[in-house]
């Protein structure tokens, strides 16, 4: 008589140190060390979207796969084998027009539902679309070595390693490419990752909505310390990003060819500002690796 609450219970017991589980692994691998999930408090407009997007299409998997579950494990101990089970026995039971129709249509229309919402906010978070602002947007040029990551303002004529500064509640344009294997541009609070590859110039559109220290990095294996591929985004108030700029204009060095040949050498890097920056060096680094290129330029060297 005391076998069939101790085997329930011991199923509950089972499931709930399973979920617990779950939870703790899921934690411990996706909140940051403030224990934040940096995803779901984004600081800017792309996050905001792509947060609701996710929010919004785990709900209505949910709807799906939780009453799935629960029914799972309700079938399988209703219909256990024991000898003191008493369940209608029914081997050539093979359909019901109402049950047929729940766990079709249900379904069903929570697809049509999630691929309208999923499209609507693809096309309203298209990475080079420029956002919706009074304030002209900045542009700044990041180019992934191995193993750091260099920014430039072309418009402020200055430069960074391992650092971003950018002003507060203002469009970034980011323009993407690189000059080692391919990596992966990403502020989780502020919006999506996106590729950066040798030969192209991807384009990125990100805001940072308030103040504040958001972390970056890049997001792909390559290499032995891709790990180290991280950054710091410092958003600040305009008056505060104007003094940055001629602080690192009065206190640095220029950066130079030979000296951003020495920069893209593999290797680890602190911080690093410079000056000013060389003229054209940004499309000069996509176009690196073009053949057409590198043959018209040895045929110029030739005839010189």
């Amino acid at each position: 008589m005391n076998k069939k609450p101790r085997s329930l219970s011991k199923i509950i017991i089972a499931a709930v140190l399973s979920i617990v589980t779950i939870g703790v692994i899921v934690w411990a691998m996706f909140a940051d060390e403030r224990g934040r999930y940096v995803v779901l408090d984004p600081k800017g407009p792309i996050g905001d979207a792509q947060r609701d997007l996710i929010i919004i299409s785990t709900i209505l998997c949910a709807i799906i796969i939780v009453p799935t579950l629960i029914l799972v494990g309700v079938i399988v101990w209703k219909y256990r084998d024991t000898p003191e089970n008493k369940s209608k026995y029914t081997p050539n039971w093979s359909h019901n027009t109402v049950a047929e129709t729940i766990w079709w249509g249900v379904p069903i229309l929570i697809i049509i539902i999630l691929g309208v919402v999923t499209v609507r906010y693809t096309y309203a978070t298209e990475p080079s679309k420029p956002l919706v602002s009074d304030k002209e947007p900045i542009t700044i040029q990041a180019v992934s070595l191995d193993w750091k990551w260099l920014f430039m303002y072309p418009d402020e004529n200055v430069a960074s390693v391992n650092t971003l500064t950018i002003p507060e509640d203002t469009p970034i344009r980011f323009e993407l490419t690189s000059d080692a294997p391919m990596n992966s541009f990403w502020i989780p609070e502020l919006g999506g990752q996106m590729y950066t590859m040798s030969g192209m110039a991807m384009v990125l559109h990100l805001q940072a909505d308030e103040p504040g220290v958001y972390k970056g990095s890049g997001a792909n294996f390559s290499g032995e310390h891709f790990e180290e591929m991280k950054f710091n985004v410092n958003a600040v108030s305009e008056e505060e990003y104007d003094n940055w700029v001629k602080e690192v204009k009065l206190k640095s060095e220029p950066l130079t060819e030979q000296s951003y040949d020495e920069l893209a050498l593999p290797s680890i890097e602190n911080e690093q500002y410079f000056s000013a920056v060389p003229d054209e060096m940004f499309q000069n680094i996509v176009t690196k690796y073009v053949v057409e290129k590198n043959e018209k330029v040895a045929e110029e060297a030739a005839h010189e």
